[in-house]
């Protein structure tokens, strides 16, 4: 990631903001910090996963396959579950698929839908990077279990706040 900063980049950015714009420099140095904390963690989790030729996209795939009961899912419901474009589920399996990873069959209940299938290679390749991103802690280990939680937390308020999701009852 090179080296670090020997000041705090949002913070300083904060303080010009607020000069202009003050109502909105909180929203920005927190949308900022999110933005920032986000290219951290998938920097450490893309590190982990080169030695494997996957990407987090590609990873998170295969994962969610393995996840499953039968190994198989139609691509829109990967894109529902991903929270990605159909394009970008696509994109994904086109790669994971010349890899050999995964393949496309007929649905046996309905030959109009067509399932994506995690191969014994992809599984088998999900464990051992799984293995990797667990080693890391998904980017995540220098804050300890309270901090973790509180972000989770915080996140998720957030989340319902934008309507994301509708929490369970």
């Amino acid at each position: 990631m090179g080296e670090p900063l020997n000041f705090d980049a949002i913070e300083e950015a904060r303080r010009r903001w607020s000069k202009m714009w003050p109502n909105s420099a909180r929203s920005m140095a927190a949308a900022v910090s999110i933005m920032r904390a986000e290219q951290i963690v998938l920097n450490t989790i893309d590190t982990a996963l080169r030695p494997f030729g996957l990407t987090w996209a590609r990873y998170e795939a295969l994962v969610l396959l393995s996840f499953t009961r039968t190994g198989t899912l139609p691509m829109g419901k990967m894109g529902e579950r991903l929270m990605i474009h159909p394009t970008s589920v696509t994109n994904i399996i086109n790669r994971l698929e010349q890899d050999g990873f995964v393949e496309r069959i007929s649905d046996p209940s309905d030959r109009r839908t067509r399932l994506t299938r995690i191969t014994d290679s992809g599984r088998e390749l999900a464990a051992k990077a799984s293995v990797a991103v667990d080693e890391v802690k998904f980017g995540m280990g220098s804050l300890g279990d309270s901090k973790q939680e509180a972000i989770i937390d915080q996140i998720r308020d957030f989340r319902l706040s934008v309507n994301d999701f509708r929490p369970e009852d």
